[in-house]
């Protein structure tokens, strides 16, 4: 891989700090939810995973909105008015006396952390294309895979010498500096020639347009379910490693393994794409994904939930691998067929993806009771209908090929 110029190294350190924002402010708090439920009173403590599951809320209608703003407004006055939001969201945080004044703070996190998502890609596309974007996403990804491994010891370290509050106070920074910078040292990428107008009816058209599209409906229930089971770990992930294994301040250690696990998977996957089609690895992820499952979940049963955790560690390891796959593929293949309304689409499939993934995945994570058994059921139900799903698709269009040739 070749050196991008100079001048582009700037553009991608901002873009690496403004993708990261989503993950940090769900990561870093990980390791003060059992704080936050003390000190904001939560009766029942699998109720404090909605600091977790909210953000996710957020997202997924700020997901659908700022795609289409910026293709209007330009990419940096969508930014601003994103990042805008979620600073307010972590004011409101930082001074709650409630725990359902902390969720409201943490929804407009994600609505506003949202614009990072969609806008920075946008900006990027809007840059380069051909390989050097593929370069320049390549090296953007490295930082955006050590971002969730390395976000819950930034705010272990914060709670060894302050509270969970000051891990929004870092948020709330970085978000202003995050601005500062993209005021003063980055230009507008996209052109006032080549925006559209904007308009709620071709929002609503590119809902109607991906939601009708066997292919794209396909693949974005296919990954939302199997979003939504690791949703379900994410949102128990502090319980399950500080409550029942006892690991104390080692959890960012074992959660950061689990997130280089997905990370290699996603190295891997840009390897093995050389040879295989995106369609036959999210089937062998898939398949694996099940076949993890249907071996561990006995050996939990055998335990009662509470299996060894170097035997726990080795089945996440390999689950979460195959979702490193299976991420990037999935979305690839939704919007696939819709790539004269790209824009949009993305915004509707992420969007739809994220919402449904909530509702698994919260639903699910609620069930915790110092078992891992709901966390293990998930991957492997859920897995096996993304299975079904895929595997359905692909057939149909085996056969739509054979009648067409």
């Amino acid at each position: 891989m070749s050196t991008p110029k100079t001048e582009s190294w700037g553009f991608i350190a901002l873009m690496a700090l403004l993708m990261s924002f989503v993950a940090l402010a769900i990561d870093a708090m990980l390791p003060a939810l059992g704080q936050i439920a003390i000190d904001l009173n939560v009766q029942d403590r699998n109720d404090v995973q909605q600091v977790i599951s909210s953000i996710f809320l957020g997202m997924s209608f700020g997901l659908i909105f700022f795609g289409p703003f910026s293709d209007s407004y330009g990419r940096k006055p969508a930014i601003y008015l994103g990042m805008s939001i979620f600073i307010i969201g972590c004011l409101i945080s930082i001074f709650s006396q409630t725990f359902e004044v902390m969720i409201l703070g943490r929804i407009l996190q994600g609505l506003g952390g949202a614009s990072c998502r969609v806008i920075t890609i946008s900006m990027i596309r809007d840059k380069f294309e051909g390989a050097e974007m593929g370069k320049v996403m390549s090296l953007i990804m490295i930082f955006f895979i050590m971002v969730p491994a390395l976000a819950p010891s930034i705010g272990q370290l914060i709670l060894l010498v302050a509270t969970w509050r000051a891990i929004f106070y870092l948020m709330l920074l970085l978000g202003v500096i995050s601005m500062i910078w993209l005021a003063l040292r980055q230009e507008e990428t996209l052109v006032k020639e080549k925006r559209l107008k904007f308009s709620f009816g071709t929002i609503w058209n590119g809902v109607k347009e991906t939601v009708m599209n066997k292919v794209s409906r396909s693949y974005t229930l296919a990954a939302a379910f199997v979003f939504g089971a690791f949703i379900s770990y994410l949102s128990s992930s502090q319980q399950i490693f500080q409550t029942q294994y006892g690991v104390g301040k080692l959890f960012s250690v074992y959660f950061g393994v689990l997130a280089l696990s997905i990370g290699s998977a996603s190295f891997a996957n840009s390897r093995w794409l050389e040879k295989y089609s995106m369609e036959i690895l999210c089937l062998k992820a898939l398949k694996f994904m099940v076949a993890f499952g249907l071996a561990f979940f006995p050996i939990a049963l055998y335990f009662d939930g509470n299996p060894p955790l170097p035997l726990l560690m080795i089945y996440l390891m390999g689950t979460f691998f195959t979702l490193g796959i299976l991420f990037g593929n999935f979305n690839t293949l939704a919007i696939q067929p819709l790539g004269h309304i790209a824009g949009v689409a993305n915004s509707v499939i992420s969007s739809i993806q994220t919402f449904i993934s909530v509702l698994i995945g919260g639903t699910i994570s609620h069930f915790y009771d110092g078992s891992i058994l709901p966390i293990v059921a998930s991957f492997l139900g859920l897995g096996l209908i993304s299975l079904l799903i895929v595997r359905r698709i692909i057939n149909a269009h085996l056969l739509e090929t054979a009648r067409n040739s």
